[in-house]
């Protein structure tokens, strides 16, 4: 995590929220939403880190298929999002990156799901 943050420039908060559709490997691309004044920027992925990301990414993906079978799986949306794609927070592509080791109950909604890190 520590070598992300002083690889592409990232603030702490902008790590903790990263989605996994935020990393572009292809491109060597990984883009930060609502970083700063509100503001999306697209930031170099360094290729020393891709073969660690993609390790850690298959050991979350595990956990979100264990969540899944459990009935869980769901992250938080903007409600917006959630109402236009209902069955988006449970995608892979929206899962958060670094997420929390334990479900904790939503205070917004009372949903079980899985936080990210913080």
């Amino acid at each position: 995590m520590l070598e992300l943050i002083y690889g592409c420039g990232l603030r702490v908060s902008e790590l903790t929220r990263l989605r996994v559709m935020n990393l572009d490997f292809d491109n060597g691309i990984l883009i930060v939403k609502d970083g700063k004044g509100a503001k999306d920027r697209a930031l170099k992925l360094p290729k020393k880190l891709v073969p660690a990301l993609k390790e850690h990414l298959v050991k979350v993906e595990e956990m979100h298929t264990q969540d899944l079978e459990l009935g869980f799986g769901e992250v938080y949306l903007p409600p917006a999002l959630a109402r236009k794609y209902p069955q988006a927070a449970k995608e892979w592509r929206w899962q958060y990156v670094f997420p929390s080791a334990k479900l904790a109950v939503d205070p917004r909604s009372g949903v079980m799901r899985r936080h990210h890190i913080g």
